[in-house]
């Protein structure tokens, strides 16, 4: 006799364990599928089998009530769901959407309610030209085999590469997950077309001058094309990347930069002194007319002054010539005689010539010098 047929020490009933508990699952349910098999287990063992069968029945009541606990649990716990901080939830019944759930705990009816949950919160990129290799402090890129997607024509006919990053952000939880079927790839296959068609509608260089213009209006047409597919996508930011010629005209293309810098370079030196020397000539030429302008008034405000002296020296002549002649005369050789180094003074006949000591004048030493007065 086994351990487990033997009886409890202390008298009491034998409890089934798992394997039986089991096992009597397990015949319940060929005894459901099979009648014939349920008829010949209670047929003609007596009392003996009729005992086995109150046993069993009291087995399959106790595993009923487990399986019973077990499913009431199932369906306690699928009954609600958790949304996380940043993330929405769509609440689906019968397939068809029902509601949106925020972060936090919500509730929904087990086997019918199926809940999707959506991060609008993390903002996404799509690199084009280019994809990261390794994001650190230093970010490795790699751009070799993505020439299909950055070289572009632009509307002079020459050839570009644009290298350039999408970020967006789910802003539309149900048209994100309803509307289109891969959202990533439609973001990508816009930008791309939207980045093409700006580009070829400009100028080479005016690309090069005007990168924000051009990142401005890439991300308002691309945020357009996607309001129009219902994508439930908001464009972050467009940045622009890298803008730089294809590598085989690189050289030309930087003689020809060059060449343009010098150009910019010489005309702003020039622009630089005509800056400063014309604003000088315009000083000097002004300065010049009003010194002549002053001369002129000067001038004629002297003869002016000389005519009314002399009118008025004439009245006083015609009233009293003699006395007007000597005071003039006068007048004039207190004027001249001072400016005179050396005076003579001849007597009327000119017989014979008198220097005079002007006593007020330092004179070198030297012999006096003879001859005619001036």
């Amino acid at each position: 006799m086994s351990w487990d047929d033997q009886q409890p020490p202390w008298g009491g009933k034998k409890q089934p364990g798992p394997e039986e508990l089991v096992a009597a699952l397990i015949r319940k349910i060929k005894e459901v599928f099979d009648p014939d098999l349920a008829k010949s287990g209670n047929g003609g063992n007596g009392r003996g089998s009729a005992s086995r069968g109150g046993k069993e029945n009291s087995g399959g009541g106790r595993l009923l009530v487990v399986i019973l606990v077990l499913v009431a649990i199932a369906l306690a716990n699928a009954s609600y769901f958790t949304i996380k901080p940043g993330e929405e939830g769509v609440v689906l019944r019968f397939g068809r959407m029902n509601r949106i759930a925020g972060p936090g705990l919500g509730f929904k009816i087990p086997m019918v309610d199926r809940v999707l949950k959506v991060d609008v919160k993390t903002v996404r990129k799509e690199e084009f030209g280019f994809r990261t290799r390794q994001a650190a402090r230093r970010t490795l890129y790699a751009k070799k085999g993505f020439d299909a997607e950055s070289l572009m024509l632009t509307a002079d006919k020459n050839v570009i590469d644009v290298e350039w990053i999408v970020q967006y952000r789910i802003k539309d939880p149900v048209d994100y997950l309803f509307r289109v079927g891969d959202v990533a790839e439609a973001v990508r296959d816009l930008s791309e077309k939207v980045m093409r068609r700006i580009v070829g509608n400009m100028d080479f260089d005016y690309i090069l001058g005007n990168r924000d213009i051009l990142a401005s209006s890439m991300s308002h047409e691309l945020q357009k094309d996607l309001n129009a597919y219902r994508s439930g996508v908001d464009v972050v930011k467009v940045q622009l990347q890298d803008v730089n010629p294809p590598d085989a005209v690189k050289p030309a293309f930087n003689e020809v930069n060059e060449a343009d810098q010098d150009m910019k370079r010489l005309v702003n030196e020039a622009e630089e002194t005509y800056n400063r020397e014309i604003p000088k000539a315009s000083g000097t030429a002004k300065q010049r007319i009003q010194v002549a302008e002053g001369y002129a008034v000067e001038r004629v405000n002297k003869a002016k002054g000389d005519t009314a002296r002399f009118v008025a020296l004439y009245k006083e002549y015609r009233q009293a010539r003699d006395v007007t002649r000597k005071r003039m005369y006068l007048e004039t050789m207190q004027k001249v005689l001072p400016r005179a180094k050396e005076i003579y003074v001849m007597d009327k006949d000119q017989r014979s010539i008198l220097p005079l000591l002007n006593l007020n004048q330092s004179r070198p030493a030297g012999p006096a010098k003879s001859g005619r007065g001036k």
